[in-house]
């Protein structure tokens, strides 16, 4: 990839980095020998055989990560909801020449504000329809089927999701998993092989990574969320055909996300759609994160792009995140299904998923969907978009540079630097907010980041007092990146998607200043937007047999955001506050949703 597909940190930034990593791998050379002059004879693993580890990574998990492992992998001892309890622990051994620092649970913990879940629409936690009828399925079906789908584990419950997921998605038909991970692992090896091409977006999952290595099918990687990328390697794979021979490839396979869960950006569906029609490939979307986190109904990318999902060939979605369960499905024409049953091995040979697990996705359909009597399921949606543009514009007012794009409920911070990184989350920690780390191997050196994860269980107070305390950290770490240049772009996406939603009319009034001090209340606009949302902008085609829930009565906002809030956002954003702070001044960056975008910003900004 160029370096004008990627983000550019800041320079200061660049220069600090490198010196912190720089300066601890030396240290940690140095150190090393001075552990073997003091113990000659102590050697890793067994005499004669070669190290499981690779050398570099060894010294990078002792050295490096050992420093910092109190960042990561922090257990909780609650269910998921809006707030956790996060286990005390310590360190039991330091890092050595042979040894891995190691780190282990001590007693209480620590009630923390939880940002760091995937539990997008609160179903993780009791529910009041979900969690009686979870029970009562363990209750009649058992604990597990301890057998594949194949032999004894395809229960009522399980004929019954799939057949709800795919009309919930508007296809023809359904088949579930066990594990997330293993839908695409296991999936893309049964549909493309030697001779197939696949296309796949630079920024993937490792899921799908894994899935295509396995497949045996040769691989082209476009820049993220490029169509015009992927129209020229489309073009291109089909004129020369398969290496050497030059024969026409079986079948060529677009492998998107719907959200990108280190970006939290969304898939840019309908280009891309638009370029694999017109070539004849097929398209492979990836839910994991949009399926019940976007679109006016939490259908996903397509509704939220108006994309019909017919026009999409396999949709892949996890139960993980919005529906508080575990496993994955793949939806589709029947066909493409129905080969799935009978070559897919996570469905051949993988325990299905348990019955409870099933009921509680069902459930979770079921509110969603308003089967169960209620709104609820609307609401739910409404007050993820609601918290997630809320808590975005306030982090933008900040000034803090923040990926990814709006209604997305994942919101990841740069920080460009892991000292910086590692010092957010021990700050944050302290002030009692559990939030997500994410540095190399994960991210690039210099990309380094902390991520925010927007639940519907959140109440305005939550959200107001995370950012109270974030912003003393901020301050201490020196993160207010945001350039002016940036700011207005985003502020053009943020009109972009207003109109798309809720009407032109609207969108005039969309600003990023209007949505943080409460100006602006999407959520009791939605009413003025009905005839655009019965028009079909912003909802997805194709749907069948859900209109009923697609235009459900829009509820208002029962959480009113405190003056004090008000008053600091307009602060900042009039150059009252710390957003006027120095460090906020022109940086060599990127902004937030697209990459060509990102390059322009920068230029302007210089």
């Amino acid at each position: 990839m160029s370096s004008g597909d990627t983000i550019a940190p800041p320079f200061f930034s660049i220069l600090s980095a490198l010196f912190i990593l720089s300066a601890a791998s030396i240290f940690g050379k140095i150190r090393d020998v001075i552990y073997f002059l003091l113990h000659p004879f102590k050697v890793k693993g067994e005499t004669g055989y070669a190290p499981i580890r690779d050398p570099t990574e060894d010294f990078y998990m002792r050295r490096m990560y050992g420093r910092i492992v109190d960042c990561w992998n922090r257990p909780i001892c609650s269910a998921p909801t809006a707030w956790v309890d996060v286990m005390k622990r310590e360190r039991v051994r330091d890092t050595t020449g042979v040894d891995t620092a190691h780190i282990v649970p001590i007693g209480g913990h620590t009630r923390c504000l939880n940002l760091s879940s995937y539990n997008y629409l609160g179903f993780a936690a009791f529910d009041p329809y979900c969690t009686p009828r979870a029970v009562l399925a363990i209750e009649n079906l058992g604990i597990s089927s301890c057998s594949p789908r194949v032999h004894a584990g395809t229960t009522s419950v399980h004929v019954e999701l799939e057949e709800l997921v795919a009309r919930f998605l508007g296809v023809d038909d359904a088949i579930t998993y066990g594990m997330g991970f293993a839908t695409n692992s296991s999936t893309i090896p049964a549909l493309v092989g030697k001779g197939c091409l696949v296309i796949s977006d630079a920024l993937n999952h490792s899921s799908i990574v894994a899935g295509i290595r396995a497949s045996g099918a040769k691989v082209k990687v476009f820049r993220h969320n490029d169509a015009d990328h992927l129209e020229k390697l489309l073009r291109l794979a089909i004129a020369e055909g398969q290496p050497r021979s030059h024969r026409p490839w079986k079948k060529i396979l677009v492998i998107v996300e719907g959200v990108y869960s280190m970006e939290g950006e969304t898939c840019r569906l309908k280009e891309v759609v638009e370029v694999a029609k017109k070539y004849k490939a097929y398209t492979y979307l990836d839910e994991a994160h949009s399926i019940g986190a976007l679109g006016p109904t939490g259908r996903g990318c397509c509704e939220h792009w108006g994309v019909d999902p017919r026009d999409v060939d396999i949709m892949m979605g996890t139960f993980t995140k919005s529906f508080g369960s575990c496993g994955g499905y793949i939806a589709g024409k029947r066909e493409v299904v129905e080969h799935l049953r009978r070559h897919s091995p996570a469905h051949l040979y993988a325990c299905s998923m348990a019955p409870g697990c099933v009921e509680q996705v069902t459930s979770a359909l079921h509110v969603m969907m308003g089967m169960d009597g209620t709104d609820r399921g609307k609401q739910k949606i409404d007050q993820l978009h609601d918290n997630a543009n809320y808590v975005r514009s306030r982090l933008l007012a900040m000034g803090l540079d923040v990926l990814g794009s709006w209604d997305s409920p994942v919101m990841p911070i740069m920080t460009y630097n892991a000292a910086k990184m590692v010092a957010f989350s021990r700050l944050t920690l302290a002030r009692k907010l559990a939030m997500v780390i994410v540095g190399f191997p994960a991210t690039p050196v210099l990309l380094t980041r902390t991520r925010i994860c927007i639940s519907a269980s959140h109440t305005r107070e939550d959200l107001d007092w995370a950012i109270e305390q974030m912003e003393e950290v901020v301050d201490l770490c020196m993160l207010r990146y945001r350039t002016k240049a940036l700011y207005q772009l985003v502020e053009s996406e943020l009109k972009d998607h207003v109109k798309r939603h809720f009407g032109p009319e609207i969108a005039e009034r969309a600003t990023i200043k209007a949505l943080a001090t409460g100006e602006l209340d999407l959520r009791k606009s939605k009413d003025l937007s009905t005839k655009a949302v019965e028009g079909g902008v912003g909802v997805g085609i194709g749907i069948g047999g859900n209109a009923q829930q697609q235009q459900q009565h829009q509820t208002q906002s029962t959480s009113a955001k405190p003056k004090r809030a008000a008053a600091n956002s307009k602060a900042q954003l009039e150059g009252k506050g710390p957003a006027a702070s120095p460090r906020n001044g022109e940086t060599h960056r990127k902004p937030l949703a697209s990459v060509q975008a990102h390059a322009k910003a920068f230029v302007v900004s210089k």
